[in-house]
C-alpha cells in the first residue's frame, strides 16, 4: 500500500490556493531566482519565499529532521567548498586574485601534486550568494510534502497540461519515498525483533555493506513486488487505452489568478531585467571590500 508525506489540513491561505496556481508560483520563482548572482536580487527573492514558507505555518518540530539536512549541505557542504574553490561561479570568482584573504601552497608527497587554495573576498560573497539562493530554493519547496494534498498530486499535474502517464508517474514518484521509508522503518523493527542489531555494526565499509544485507533485500524485494502490484491494478482497469477521469476537479478562484498573474509578471520582468538590461551578474558590496580592510 502507498503512504503519503506527513500531510495535514491547516486551515491556513496557502491550503486555499489552487495547487496549479502554487506550483505555477514556485516554478516562476525558481526559474527567476537562477537568473541572478547579485546578492541584492537573491535577498528580495529569499524574503519573498521566506514570507510564503510563513504563511505554510509548518511548525519547527515537524520540520527539524529535513532543514537539520538542508543545513549541513548548504552551509558546510556548499558553503565550503564555494568559498574554498569558488567551482560554479563566474569568471572574476573563478581567477580573480585582487582582494586576496588567505592563500597557501601545499605538495602532496609522492607525486608532487600542487594544491593552492585561495581564499578571495569574491568567492566569499559568492559564497553568501549560493547559500541565500539554495535557502531560497529549499524554503520554496520544503512545504510541498506537508501542505499539498497527497489526493490532488495527479490531478494538478494533469490539469496542468501533462499527459496522464507523465501526470500519474510524477504521483507515484511523490509517494515513493514515503512509501520505502515506511517498509524500511518496518524491516529494521522486525530484524531487530530477531536480534540483529545494527548499530554494532564492525569491518570496513565493504564488510558493512555486505552485514547490511538483512535490511537492503528485504526492502528492495518489497518495493519490486509493490510496484508490480501497482502495475497490474493499472492493466486491470486499461490504464492507456482512453483518457484517464479523476475523481478530485480542482476549481480556480480570484486569489488563484491573481497569483498566477504575479508569477508570471515576475518571471517576465526578471527576465528582462537580466537578459535584456544585462542587470544582476555578480556583485561585490564595497562594505564587503571595506569590512575585510580593503
Amino acid at each position: 500500500m502507498l503512504v503519503s508525506w506527513r500531510y495535514r489540513e491547516r486551515n491556513t491561505l496557502i491550503q486555499k490556493l489552487d495547487p496549479r496556481a502554487r506550483w505555477i508560483f514556485m516554478l516562476a520563482v525558481l526559474f527567476s531566482v537562477i537568473q541572478f548572482w547579485d546578492l541584492r536580487f537573491l535577498l528580495f527573492f529569499f524574503a519573498l519565499t521566506l514570507a510564503y514558507y510563513l504563511l505554510c505555518r509548518l511548525t519547527w518540530q515537524e520540520t527539524r529532521r529535513i532543514w537539520t539536512f538542508v543545513l549541513i549541505l548548504v552551509v558546510a557542504i556548499i558553503g565550503l567548498n564555494t568559498v574554498l574553490t569558488g567551482r560554479g561561479g563566474p569568471t572574476e570568482v573563478l581567477h580573480g586574485r585582487a582582494h586576496v584573504l588567505w592563500e597557501a601552497r601545499w605538495t602532496i608527497p609522492g607525486v608532487s601534486w600542487e594544491i593552492n587554495p585561495t581564499i578571495t573576498v569574491e568567492k566569499v560573497v559568492f559564497a553568501v550568494a549560493q547559500m541565500v539562493r539554495m535557502l531560497t530554493v529549499a524554503i520554496l519547496f520544503i512545504p510541498v510534502a506537508y501542505t499539498f494534498n497527497p489526493n490532488h498530486y495527479g490531478i494538478t499535474f494533469r490539469r496542468l497540461g501533462l499527459p496522464d502517464k507523465v501526470a500519474f508517474s510524477i504521483d507515484l514518484a511523490f509517494r515513493f519515498v514515503p512509501t520505502l521509508a515506511r517498509d524500511f522503518s518496518i524491516t529494521l523493527d522486525a530484524q531487530r525483533a530477531r536480534g540483529y542489531e545494527v548499530e554494532k555494526l564492525t569491518g570496513g565499509p565493504i564488510a558493512q555493506i555486505r552485514k547490511l544485507a538483512p535490511l537492503i533485500v528485504p526492502v528492495t524485494i518489497s518495493a519490486i513486488v509493490g510496484a508490480e502490484d501497482i502495475i497490474n491494478a493499472m492493466d486491470l482497469r486499461c490504464f492507456g487505452l482512453r483518457p484517464r477521469t479523476w475523481i478530485h476537479e480542482l476549481r480556480y478562484t480570484p486569489r488563484d489568478y491573481a497569483l498566477i498573474a504575479f508569477s508570471v509578471l515576475l518571471l517576465i520582468v526578471s527576465t528582462l531585467v537580466r537578459v535584456l538590461w544585462g542587470i544582476g551578474g555578480f556583485w561585490v558590496p564595497d562594505w564587503a571590500l571595506r569590512w575585510f580592510g580593503f
